[in-house]
């Protein structure tokens, strides 16, 4: 008998995209950040993101040499994992945390659970939340440049004092990052070019950085630190990890729903819970553990909420 059909497994459809070129894009999303938060906090916060991409780089190669799997550290994601650690660490942060949180994020989170595409929560995150449990001295020590004294960060500050009154300063600290917080909260303006870029270069959807925001924002407004419609929005927005978190981190490929309806649960959800940790919470900052909560809701979120089958009619 002829054989006139082969079947072979998908996928199918063959384009020019590939993983190395996406996180390559991603790296350059994030060099305004880079750059401008050297400029600000100095050649310490170069080193501490040289460290944290190496550790994770190298973490993630002794791990697939010893355990007999192909070496996959020119795909990118290994550096871009240790990068996103980085930018989660005070810019004064003694060299061995990085190293640690690294190591961590790369073999405990990633390749424990089967390497890229398998992990169920975000690897850099999931550092963070380590690393802050272990070491919350250093974790929650700000610098507001090279030579200043550490300080409170802004979200500390709205925390402590509800009736805060941001000032024109303010805002100019924040849009530009001459303020204390962590290395990729060096400039909203850095983070808004880097996240459009991603969005016009279609690496990530636009679904989930505009439903988490206008989730955030929609709350901030309707109900600020002081009761109805007392809040500072736009402050609210560029302060802290929001939008770091929004471009860079919620919209992470595994540990994000597939499903356009998905990704804007996914990122309502996000946006309630930032809200819910930095208003109603003990912690200023909320972005972490929201993203990391709904990190764990994405394979019931994928479960219930399917793209219908092409071709296929609604049931009467």
């Amino acid at each position: 008998m002829e054989i006139i059909l082969t079947v072979s497994s998908p996928p199918h459809i063959y384009g020019k995209d590939t993983i190395e070129k996406r996180m390559r894009d991603v790296l350059i999303a994030l060099a305004p950040a880079c750059i401008l938060s050297v400029y600000n906090y100095g050649m310490h916060t170069f080193i501490v993101m040289a460290v944290a991409v190496f550790s994770a780089v190298t973490a993630e190669f002794l791990f697939q040499k010893t355990s007999h799997k192909k070496v996959t550290i020119d795909d990118f994601s290994a550096a871009i994992t240790g990068l996103l650690i980085a930018f989660n660490l005070p810019p004064d942060i003694p060299y061995w945390i990085p190293a640690i949180g690294s190591v961590f994020a790369i073999i405990a989170v990633k390749q424990l659970f089967g390497g890229l595409g398998a992990n169920f929560v975000n690897p850099a995150l999931a550092a963070r939340a380590f690393l802050l449990a272990s070491f919350p001295v250093q974790m929650t020590s700000w610098t507001f440049a090279p030579d200043a004294a550490t300080g409170a960060t802004y979200l500390a500050v709205l925390k402590e004092n509800p009736a805060f009154t941001p000032q024109f300063s303010d805002y100019m600290a924040l849009l530009f990052g001459n303020m204390g917080g962590c290395i990729g909260e060096t400039s909203a303006i850095a983070l808004i070019l880097g996240g459009a870029y991603l969005i016009a270069r279609k690496v990530i959807s636009w679904r989930i950085p505009f439903s988490y925001i206008g989730t955030f924002a929609l709350l901030a407004f309707v109900y600020g630190r002081e009761g109805f419609f007392t809040g500072h929005v736009f402050f609210e927005l560029i302060s802290g990890g929001l939008l770091m978190g929004a471009f860079f981190m919620a919209t992470d490929y595994t540990t994000s729903p597939i499903s356009p309806r998905g990704k804007i649960i996914f990122g309502i959800g996000c946006g309630f819970l930032t809200y819910l940790i930095r208003f109603y919470g003990g912690y200023p900052e909320g972005v972490s553990y929201a993203i990391l909560i709904m990190n764990l809701f994405v394979p019931l979120i994928d479960k219930y909420v399917r793209p219908r089958v092409f071709g296929r009619s609604k049931r009467k």
